[in-house]
């Protein structure tokens, strides 16, 4: 399926360009223009699929459904629904105060939110399609469960004082959920195809070329050496790299695509993606207009402990896949 993709990154780069076969900057330009249309591609195609399924599951909707459960089935139906339901820390703020004025437990609410941005459904088709099922399977059932644990602990904590109260005090009233027909939601899934495709090529471009950059000059034996299986505090020093950037799934699977393919391991990589999506700084300030510093304080190390369990336990695991 990928060979036209591939046969236009190698014309723009040796025949085009002039590039030499096997040269550092040839790698790199090539992996940069294959990965640019392959990415872009699998973007609409998957954004359109994927747009359908989400048009069942509005916000209004969702409210309803969690607030049908109760105790750990709501939080499995929380992070469940937050696999096919949009988020991004442009959006934390309103989803957030929709849930606690349902009346929807803190911990529930918390459980959407860590697994929305970890599981970004595009993203995960993608891993499916570049790494394959097996990994793909793993870091969905992985991004999960950091949400199922991380709701239950705070919960467990009992951290609902430290929401701002005018959270609390926010009353609204329950909407109409919009029935659509099969027409509205293809015009749906082909708006979201333009707006998501329009707000994220920037990011994919800037991943790409980071990735093309590692792929081409990173030396692999120092890679393989400081970020490998063997390396016992790799995936914590990814965790604690990735939790200042921000940037969405999507954009940072090229990156993931060239560490690995310089030999670092699958859970560091991967470590890397989750604190960069789950934790970015930007998403802290955002959540802060709602939640105080003590709770994104025990948030952020709920979340950054979990996924430093999911990096060692992907390493651990791909010893025997």
């Amino acid at each position: 399926m990928f060979i036209i993709f591939e046969k236009f990154a190698d014309l723009i780069t040796y025949n085009l360009f002039g590039l030499e076969v096997g040269s550092k900057l040839g790698e790199s330009v090539r992996f940069f223009f294959y990965d640019t249309t392959k990415i872009i591609f699998l973007l609409a195609i998957m954004i359109f699929f994927i747009s359908i399924v989400r048009s069942f599951f509005p916000p209004e909707k969702t409210k309803k459904l969690l607030s049908n459960y109760r105790k750990i089935t709501a939080h499995v139906m929380a992070s469940l629904l937050g696999v096919v339901t949009p988020f991004c820390s442009c959006s934390s703020v309103p989803i957030f105060i929709g849930f606690v004025e349902s009346g929807i437990p803190l911990g529930v609410t918390f459980s959407f939110l860590i697994t929305s941005p970890i599981v970004n459904e595009v993203a995960l088709v993608m891993l499916y399609t570049l790494f394959g099922w097996k990994i793909g399977t793993l870091y969905l059932v992985s991004g999960i469960l950091v949400g199922i644990v991380g709701g239950i602990v705070i919960e467990a904590l009992g951290m609902e004082k430290y929401v701002e109260e005018y959270v609390y005090q926010i009353s609204a009233a329950d909407s109409e959920v919009e029935e659509l027909d099969w027409s509205d939601r293809i015009d749906f899934a082909k708006a979201e195809v333009k707006e998501i495709v329009s707000r994220v090529w920037k990011y994919v471009i800037i991943g790409i070329g980071i990735g093309a950059a590692i792929h081409g000059y990173a030396p692999a034996a120092l890679l393989a050496e400081y970020a490998g299986a063997n390396n016992p505090l790799s995936v914590i020093a990814a965790v604690i790299v990735g939790i200042p950037l921000y940037a969405n799934a999507v954009g940072t699977i090229p990156i993931v695509e060239a560490l690995m393919g310089k030999g670092v391991a699958l859970g560091t990589a991967l470590s890397f993606m989750m604190a960069t999506t789950a934790l970015s700084l930007p998403a802290m300030i955002i959540l802060r207009k709602v939640i105080k510093p003590k709770l994104i304080t025990v948030f952020v190390t709920v979340v950054g402990v979990s996924i430093i369990g999911v990096g060692y336990m992907f390493n651990f695991v791909m010893n025997f896949v």
